[in-house]
C-alpha cells in the first residue's frame, strides 16, 4: 500500500466541507468519501468552525483599537543611532577619498 503525499487544503475547501458537515445531512464517512478526505480532518474542520462562529459576531463589539506590538521611543532610538553611525562613516569615506562623488 503506497501513501498518498500529504496534501495542502485551502481555507475556502475546508469551509465548504466543514460548512457540509455542519448542516448534517450526510454523515461525516459520506462527506470523506465525497471530498476525499478523512472523516477526523472534517470533524476538526467542523469543531473549529463552531468554536470560531462566535468571534464572527463578536467581532463588531470590540472597537477599541490594540496597543502597537512593537514600542516606538526604541525603534526611534534606533533610527537616531543608525543616523549617526551613518553621518560619521560618510563623513570618515569622504575625508579618505573613498566615498563616490567625494572631493579630494
Amino acid at each position: 500500500m503506497t501513501r498518498r503525499p500529504r496534501l495542502n487544503h485551502s481555507p475556502a475547501f475546508k469551509a465548504k466541507v466543514a460548512l457540509a458537515a455542519v448542516r448534517g445531512e450526510q454523515t461525516l464517512s459520506e462527506l470523506a468519501q465525497q471530498y476525499d478526505v478523512h472523516a477526523n480532518l472534517i470533524k476538526q474542520w467542523r469543531d473549529q468552525l463552531l468554536e470560531g462562529a462566535m468571534d464572527v459576531f463578536d467581532a463588531g463589539k470590540n472597537t477599541r483599537p490594540e496597543a502597537p506590538l512593537v514600542d516606538v521611543k526604541t525603534l526611534h532610538a534606533k533610527i537616531g543611532e543608525l543616523t549617526l553611525e551613518n553621518d560619521f562613516l560618510s563623513g570618515a569615506l569622504g575625508k579618505a577619498g573613498l566615498l563616490p562623488g567625494a572631493k579630494k
